[in-house]
């Protein structure tokens, strides 16, 4: 039986699906990547916004049409089916089996059952934690992977869904974790991504104190990997001792992921975040005040509810004067069943759009001055590709994660591989992009 395997959403939701490919494998089904040819698909779904609730329901839209011709099964996971699986059963027949975010490790025993005719959707606690002791399948090209150290969040932010999806927050034990970075690192990745809804506070639920210092320690000893990157550390978390580990590890990159969602008083309250805009202040210089050269990506939440004039003036200031390197802007989404989504003022869409305009457009004078500055630097670079019928490869450096930042554009007649390590000199700079010449 061929199977197709689409996997939407983050990166968390990546290595769920890994897993359960891995699973499918060691099972005997085969992949394939032409739905027409399929017998099965497989769709891991994203239930966060609303953008990607709409994406997830059309795919599988699109899907339920195949049954009409070659298509066995369709089968739903991940955190649509969780929140809304009553509501999709109902409306969307041509589905033949729904599995949970915790229940993941159940995928072969569906698929069976549903290929046989027999109808089994399969949901647990969602405050389990989900392991496969089949090893993943790697699908981001096999020299950068992501290494998923939690699930679900303790932090309840009054905009957020995720803990109603995904439950409490649980760590995987840091023994499961050298296990699978090894064989990550057995199987070429090179370049270990390190997620959670929150990495910092890794450890405590399951030991007692934080954690992540010395996971990072013991990752870096892994022979193979050679670079790791840090994402989704919530700013009140960052402590002195995580700080020294970054700076210490030669193997971990100088680049940190740092979601502030906001810089107004009022409004990070709102949101129930446990910073003040001095707090963010003061955690962003002691990193670059012991880091120099560190990287600080950041997300934010324009048009939350209530949010005035005054508030988005106060995020342009703060954009203006910490100037991050990285910076990423969603308008707010009204998720039912969360705080927010009650609360009065709601901002109408076109004022939430020309307010995200109004940042990116900042944001894009500071990265152009940031990136200027790189030119005539020669840079360690992650090779990712090459350009079709052009003797351009495309990297990047530390500075930039897979999928949400940018690359370097290298020009050169010598032939290299994706995970190659190359060095690099800077010769023209872009808003986002790097263009250089093999030194």
């Amino acid at each position: 039986m061929k199977i197709l395997f689409i996997s939407l959403g983050c990166d968390k939701n990546l290595v769920d699906s890994e897993m359960m490919m891995g699973l499918l494998r060691d099972k005997g089904y085969e992949f394939i990547d032409d739905e027409n040819l399929a017998d099965v698909v497989v769709i891991n779904t994203c239930g966060f916004i609303d953008s990607a609730k709409e994406e997830s329901i059309n795919t599988i839209l699109n899907m339920a049409e195949l049954k009409k011709s070659n298509l066995k099964a369709l089968v739903v996971t991940g955190c649509l089916a969780q929140r809304y699986k009553d509501e999709i059963l109902n409306e969307i027949p041509e589905i033949d089996a729904i599995v949970g975010t915790t229940a993941f490790d159940t995928i072969c025993e569906v698929v069976d059952d549903v290929l046989a005719n027999k109808s089994h959707n399969e949901f647990r606690d969602i405050n389990e934690l989900c392991r496969a002791d089949s090893k993943r399948i790697i699908t981001t090209g096999g020299y950068y992977s992501y290494l998923k150290i939690a699930e679900g969040c303790d932090k309840h932010c009054t905009y957020c869904s995720i803990p109603m999806i995904k439950g409490k927050y649980r760590s995987t034990p840091m023994e499961d974790l050298i296990k699978e970075a090894e064989y990550l690192a057995d199987n070429g990745v090179r370049e270990l991504i390190l997620v959670a809804q929150e990495t910092t506070v890794y450890g405590t639920d399951i030991y007692g104190e934080n954690k992540l210092p010395e996971l990072l320690k013991k990752l870096c000893r892994i022979s193979g990997i050679e670079w790791i990157r840090l994402l989704y550390c919530y700013p009140e978390e960052i402590t002195d001792e995580l700080i020294q580990t970054i700076m210490t590890e030669k193997k971990i990159l100088h680049y940190i992921d740092i979601p502030i969602q906001h810089s107004s008083d009022r409004i990070l309250k709102l949101m129930g975040r446990k910073t003040t805009r001095r707090d963010l202040v003061d955690v962003i210089s002691k990193i670059r005040r012991e880091i120099p050269d560190m990287c600080i990506r950041t997300t934010l939440i324009t048009g939350f509810p209530g949010e005035t004039t005054e508030d988005h003036e106060d995020v342009l200031d703060f954009i203006d004067e910490i100037e991050f390197d990285r910076l990423g802007v969603f308008t707010y989404s009204r998720e039912e069943g969360t705080a927010a989504s009650l609360m009065d003022n709601q901002i109408d869409d076109d004022t939430k759009l020309d307010r995200q305009e109004e940042i990116m457009a900042l944001q894009q004078e500071i990265s152009l001055d940031k990136s200027s500055r790189l030119v005539g630097r020669t840079m360690e670079v992650i090779i990712e590709g090459k350009a079709a019928d052009e003797d351009v490869y495309v990297g990047r450096t530390y500075m930039d994660a897979p999928n949400v930042d940018g690359f370097v554009f290298i020009n050169t007649n010598n032939e290299l591989m994706s995970g190659d390590f190359a060095n690099v000199r800077i010769t023209k700079a872009l808003e986002y992009d790097l263009i250089g010449e093999l030194v």
